[in-house]
C-alpha cells in the first residue's frame, strides 16, 4: 500500500454464487486506486485425492482446467465491461486454496490487498472443511476485506 491506496488487489474466485461480487468490489477498489487486479481461480488438490477415492484421469484434470479458464476469462471480461482500462491478469493455481490465497499467491505477486467472499460453502462443508475466508483472515499478511453474501 502507497499513500493509502492499494497497487496489487487480488481477487479469488471459485465460481460460487458471490464470485461475480467478488470479482466487481476487487474492479472498483483497483479501478479507484489505478491498482493492478489478479483474478485467480484455485483448483482444489485436496478433494481430488481424498473421501471419493476416485482415480483423477488426464481427461479429468483438462475439463477442471478448462472450465477454470473459462469461468475465470468471463469474470474478467465482465469487469473490463466496467471498467476497460482495468490493469488486469487471471490466474489459475493447484493446490489448497486455503494456503494458496492467504499465503503463497500474495507472496508470489506481492499483493497488499485480497478480497474474497464469505463463504462458497454450505454450514455442513465448513463444519467439516473450515471457512477458506476465515483461515485468509487469520493467515494473510494483506489486508482482507470480505464480501458478504
Amino acid at each position: 500500500m502507497k499513500n493509502g491506496t492499494y497497487e496489487r488487489i487480488l481477487a479469488p474466485i471459485d465460481g460460487s454464487d458471490i464470485s461475480e461480487q467478488v470479482a466487481n468490489k476487487a474492479a472498483s477498489i483497483a479501478h479507484r486506486d489505478s491498482a493492478h487486479l489478479d483474478l485467480l481461480y484455485v483448483i482444489d488438490t485436496n478433494s481430488m485425492s481424498g473421501v471419493a477415492a476416485i482415480s483423477v484421469t488426464g481427461d479429468v484434470v483438462y475439463h477442471l482446467v478448462q472450465d477454470s479458464q473459462t469461468r475465470l476469462e468471463g469474470y474478467r471480461d465482465q469487469v473490463l465491461e466496467l471498467f476497460p482500462d482495468l490493469d488486469i491478469d487471471i490466474h489459475m493455481r493447484f493446490g489448497s486454496p486455503k494456503k494458496v490465497i492467504a499465503t503463497e499467491f500474495p507472496q508470489d505477486h506481492d499483493n497488499d490487498l485480497t478480497v474474497i467472499g464469505k463463504s462458497g460453502l454450505s454450514r455442513l462443508e465448513r463444519l467439516i472443511v473450515g471457512s477458506v475466508a476465515s483461515f485468509v483472515v487469520q493467515n494473510s499478511k494483506t489486508d482482507v476485506m470480505i464480501v458478504q453474501n
